[in-house]
C-alpha cells in the first residue's frame, strides 16, 4: 500500500466526518485585528464624548470657544518682561509671549549654571581630599532630597526676602545694590557703531569654531597638538576688544542709584526670578554631579594609568582623556536633567514669578476662562521647548560618540 493510502481505521475519513476549522479568534494575526479595531473605535467614541460634553458645558457657561482672545487687551502688570509691556494696552497673545521668554531666560542660565556646579561637584565627590569629597557628599545628598519647592520658598522668603529695606540695602558701588526688591545692576547704553562689535563676536566665535575643526583634523592626522582652545578665547575676547575701542568706545552704564523710595535707573533683577534661578541651578546641580560622578567611574582605570605614564599630570588626563570618554555615558541622563529643569520653572507660580504657566496659565485663564485653549497652548509649548532639548542634545550626543574607524 502506498503511504498516500488511507486506512478504513482512519478516524477522520472512515466514518465520513469533516475535519474540524481552527476558530477566527485563535488566529493571532486576526486577533491582533479585532482588538485594534476595538481600541480605535473606543478611543473616537470617548474623544467624541469628550468633546461634546466640552463643547455643552462651554455654552452653558456662556463662553465662546477660539483664539480670538489672544488680540484683546489683558489689563494686568508683569513684574519682568524682556519686551515692551503695557498694563493698558498688552493683548493675551503679548501675555503669552512675554511669559514664554520669562521661562526661556530662567531656564537657559539654570542649566548653564547647573551644568557647570554639577561638573565641579562630580569632580569634587571624587577628590583625594577628604575635606573637598565630604563637602561634595553633603551638598549632593542634602540638596536633592529636599523637594525643590521647599527649597525655592527657603530662597526667596528665607533669604532674598529678609534682606535688608531699600535704603538699607548693600551697596557694591558701581556693580549695584541689593536689597528685598531684588538686585539693581548697571544697564549698559550703546550708543553708535556698536553693531560692529557685536559683527566682531560673530566672526571671531565663528574664527575659533572653524580653528577648533582645524586642530582637531591636524591632530588625528598628525597626533601634533594646537592650543586650539587658548587660541579661540584669545580671538573672542580680543578681536571685539579691538573692534571696540577702534569705534570709539560706543557704551555707557547707567548705574542705579538710590531714590526716595527705592533705587532709580539701572536695571532691576527681581528676587523672584533670582529665587528660581539659584533653587532650579542648586537642586538640578546635585542629581548632575552624580551623574558626572558615575560616567568617570564608568572610564576605564586603565586610562588613567595609561596617561600617567606618558607623563600627563592629573588635570590634563581629567581634561583630555577622561571627561571626553565619559561624555558618552554622562549626555544621555543629563538630557533629562535638562528637560527636568525646563518643566520644574512651572514651579514659579508658588512664588509669583511671571513665567509662562503664572501668567499665561494662571492669571490669563482665570480673567478669560478660555480654558481649554490656554492650557492646550500652554503644553504644545512646553512639549516643543523639551523636542528641541531633547533634539540639540541627541545631535550633540551623535557628534562625541565613538566611531568606529
Amino acid at each position: 500500500m502506498a503511504v498516500s493510502d488511507v486506512t478504513p481505521s482512519d478516524p477522520r475519513h472512515g466514518s465520513g466526518e469533516e475535519v474540524p476549522r481552527v476558530a477566527l479568534l485563535n488566529n493571532p494575526e486576526i486577533r491582533g485585528w479585532l482588538f485594534q479595531i476595538i481600541l480605535t473605535v473606543l478611543i473616537v467614541y470617548l474623544a467624541y464624548t469628550g468633546w461634546s460634553n466640552m463643547n455643552a458645558n462651554l455654552q452653558a457657561a456662556g463662553i465662546a470657544s477660539g483664539w480670538g482672545f489672544l488680540g484683546t487687551n489683558a489689563g494686568f502688570a508683569i513684574s519682568q518682561s524682556l519686551l515692551e509691556y503695557s498694563q493698558a494696552s498688552s493683548t493675551y497673545g503679548r501675555v503669552y509671549v512675554v511669559g514664554l521668554l520669562n521661562t526661556l531666560v530662567v531656564a537657559f542660565f539654570g542649566i548653564i549654571l547647573a551644568t557647570i556646579l554639577g561638573f565641579i561637584v562630580g569632580i569634587a565627590r571624587l577628590s583625594k581630599n577628604w575635606l573637598v569629597s565630604g563637602l561634595a557628599t553633603v551638598y549632593v545628598e542634602a540638596l536633592r532630597n529636599i523637594p525643590l519647592l521647599l527649597q525655592i520658598f527657603i530662597w526667596y522668603f528665607g533669604v532674598l526676602r529678609l534682606l535688608p529695606q531699600p535704603r538699607e540695602g548693600l551697596e557694591f558701588g558701581p556693580l549695584g545694590m541689593l536689597n528685598n526688591r531684588g538686585y539693581f545692576a548697571p544697564k549698559p547704553i550703546w550708543g553708535d557703531g556698536a553693531e560692529y562689535t557685536l559683527y566682531a563676536f560673530i566672526i571671531a566665535c565663528i574664527a575659533a569654531y572653524a580653528i577648533s575643526r582645524w586642530a582637531r583634523m591636524r591632530q588625528m592626522a598628525t597626533g601634533q597638538t594646537f592650543p586650539s582652545f587658548m587660541t579661540g578665547l584669545g580671538l573672542i575676547v580680543l578681536f571685539p576688544l579691538i573692534v571696540f575701542f577702534l569705534s570709539g568706545s560706543p557704551l555707557s552704564w547707567d548705574v542705579p542709584e538710590m531714590g526716595g523710595f527705592r533705587p532709580r535707573g539701572g536695571m532691576t533683577i527681581i528676587p523672584e526670578y533670582i529665587a528660581m534661578l539659584v533653587a532650579l541651578a542648586t537642586y538640578t546641580a546635585s542629581f548632575i554631579a552624580e551623574i558626572v560622578r558615575a560616567g568617570i567611574l564608568a572610564v576605564n582605570r586603565g586610562q588613567t594609568e595609561a596617561s600617567h605614564a606618558l607623563g600627563l599630570r592629573n588635570g590634563p588626563t581629567l581634561r583630555l582623556v577622561i571627561i571626553p570618554q565619559a561624555l558618552r555615558i554622562i549626555i544621555p541622563p543629563l538630557t533629562s536633567q535638562y528637560l527636568n529643569l525646563t518643566k520644574n520653572s512651572s514651579l514659579a507660580v508658588a512664588i509669583a514669578y511671571p513665567e509662562l504657566t503664572s501668567v499665561f496659565a494662571g492669571t490669563a485663564l482665570n480673567q478669560t476662562g478660555q480654558a481649554v485653549e490656554i492650557i492646550s497652548l500652554t503644553m504644545l509649548t512646553y512639549l516643543a521647548i523639551s523636542l528641541l532639548t531633547s533634539l540639540f542634545m541627541n545631535w550633540y550626543n551623535s557628534r562625541v560618540a565613538l566611531v568606529e574607524r
